[in-house]
């Protein structure tokens, strides 16, 4: 699915991100909630506004495991490791695979504002694969 390139290329990028987790991942969120408002019913219970703690603490979640990801994309480990969040996502919090979608496509909006001309068709390219194959995972248990 990707090549050794792309992968390289992937980790280089999302540990770019880890000192500006809160950042990135609040703001993909709240983008997301921003544009499909019907996203936000999974989070009700919580402080959605800029800036807000629970805001802050779920993107910098989000960012972080994106992150690890990267180290095991292409191996067996991918799966296996994603597994908890996968039934976390589907048994728990019941959120449908659909806004796995609309989280990918507007966390590749905030990357490009935020890294600008470093976000490259070609690392946009592998960023989409990589987080097209992670919803997908995410999406696994909801079947």
């Amino acid at each position: 699915m990707l090549s050794v390139r792309e992968r390289e290329l992937l980790i280089e990028l999302w540990d770019k991100l880890i000192p500006v987790a809160e950042d990135i991942g609040s703001e993909a969120l709240l983008r997301m909630f921003t544009t499909f408002p019907k996203t936000k019913t999974y989070f009700s219970h919580l402080d959605l506004s800029a800036q807000s703690e629970a805001l802050r603490s779920i993107g910098k979640n989000i960012i972080e495991a994106i992150a690890d990801g990267t180290r095991h994309i292409g191996t067996a480990q991918f799966t296996s490791n994603l597994s908890y969040l996968s039934r976390f996502h589907a048994y728990q919090l019941r959120i449908h695979p659909t806004n796995f979608k609309l989280f990918n496509h507007c966390m590749l909006v905030t990357l490009a504002c935020y890294l600008g001309e470093e976000f490259s068709p070609y690392a946009h390219a592998a960023t989409d694969k990589y987080l097209s194959a992670y919803a997908a995972v995410l999406a696994e248990k909801f079947r």
